[in-house]
């Protein structure tokens, strides 16, 4: 494999809606990233407990080709500074640059697979819905270039060059500057509100009235489940959270390895929508997720 921005990101991409394990009804940072990176004394469950934001980064490098091309390290201030000693940090992002948050960058990191004029549009691992530091599993995320909270980029010395917004790397060998990437800015998804999904799925399913109000997100989730062959065609456009449809959720709430049931009104299995797994739902089938 070429190592270059594209096989990175597309590696990285590919990750996108991986969990962490959950265990006792929490999410602890049991992943394949920890897995492949190895113990680190000093942290809890045999060394396993730490983290893992960064060596989610330098994981998909591995797998991309590109290992050498990214510091192999789960401490984000030990990444920047990795890419400090070669002369090859910005506060401008770049195609397939690895961002950094927080104070000294230290906080939180990813892989940057767009921008523009306002955001820089990322890939991260060990966060959430809401872009947290420490979270459940890899999410494509959104953030606001001049925020406070990013720091920084750190550049990978691409054979091909790099696509950056830096206006000092412009003419430079191994850069092109543009002020907004070539890559495809991510088209809008759908949305759907968790909370009228929450209301729709308390409706009597032999009520038909009230469904309306909530039927467009409920048939993105119904199609969602459809494609996971969860719920039957007949009942994937009707927009009526009822009981078949609580049912297929419950199914797939079971696969991210949730325990509980339909009957067990409350469990993290029973159908009801919940952020975690609606929010990997529409990961994986195209829509965003209000909470």
């Amino acid at each position: 494999m070429t190592a270059n921005a594209a096989s990175v990101l597309s590696v990285a991409k590919a990750e996108v809606g991986t969990k962490e394990t959950r265990a006792n009804g929490h999410w602890v940072n049991d992943s394949k990233y920890n897995k492949w990176y190895g113990r680190i004394p000093g942290y809890g469950r045999d060394g396993m407990d730490y983290p893992w934001c960064a060596v989610f980064v330098c994981w998909c490098a591995d797998k991309a080709g590109a290992a050498k091309l990214y510091p192999k390290t789960a401490g984000c201030a030990t990444a920047v500074n990795w890419f400090r000693n070669a002369g090859r940090f910005s506060e401008y992002p770049a195609v397939g640059a690895q961002v950094f948050f927080g104070a000294g960058g230290g906080t939180h990191t990813g892989i940057v697979y767009a921008y523009d004029a306002t955001y820089v549009y990322t890939y991260e691992g060990n966060t959430n819905a809401s872009g947290g530091a420490e979270g459940d599993g890899v999410y494509a995320k959104k953030r606001v270039r001049k925020d406070a909270y990013v720091y920084g980029y750190g550049y990978p010395e691409f054979a091909e060059g790099i696509v950056t917004a830096d206006p000092s790397k412009k003419g430079k060998k191994g850069f092109t500057y543009k002020a907004t990437s070539s890559a495809s800015k991510p088209a809008t998804k759908p949305t759907v509100d968790l909370s009228e999904l929450i209301r729709a799925a308390k409706v009597d399913p032999k009520a038909k009235q009230g469904h309306q109000t909530y039927a467009a997100g409920v048939k993105l989730v119904e199609k969602a489940l459809k494609a996971e062959g969860y719920l039957a065609s007949r009942y994937a456009s009707d927009g009526s959270y009822g009981t078949t449809t609580l049912e297929a959720m419950s199914k797939w709430q079971k696969s991210l390895g949730y325990k509980g049931s339909v009957a067990q009104v409350g469990s993290d299995a029973d159908g009801r929508p919940g952020l975690t797994s609606l929010t990997r739902l529409g990961a994986k089938h195209g829509f965003n997720v209000k909470p």
